[in-house]
């Protein structure tokens, strides 16, 4: 290694550091943006198919799940912890419901999805 690349090593090495540090940060707010957007199409989609699967348990079984998967994909992809934190909770939340009462589903999911709702609009600013 030449006197000129010596001197210019740590130069490079922290420009490195900076460039990856800016790109992390970068895919931070894009993951946090997708999961802004994400999250409540999930939502609105489960809401949409309860609506009419209600009487239709095992389906309607399937519909949350689904849900639940994704919004599990979703907190996994969150740079927001409170995001995260909110869609894991209502994605446990909605594994628990029992769909032998399409009812009480329906109205535990319709509860439960617009206090996540109110929480992801909070974390995403809006």
């Amino acid at each position: 290694m030449g006197p000129l690349t010596r001197r210019f090593a740590p130069l490079i090495a922290f420009a490195a550091f900076t460039l990856a540090a800016g790109c992390g940060e970068v895919n931070n707010t894009i993951d946090k943006a997708q999961a802004c957007l994400e999250a409540p199409k999930i939502v609105t989609q489960l809401g949409t198919e309860i609506t009419k699967l209600k009487d239709d348990p095992k389906a309607m079984d399937k519909a949350i799940d689904d849900a639940a998967t994704k919004l599990n994909d979703v907190a996994d992809k969150a740079a927001n912890t409170t995001l995260k934190q909110a869609s894991e909770d209502l994605a446990r939340t909605l594994s628990e419901i029992d769909v032998n009462n399409a009812i009480d589903s329906a109205q535990k999911v319709g509860t439960e999805t617009a206090a996540y709702l109110e929480k992801v609009a909070k974390a995403c600013g809006s």
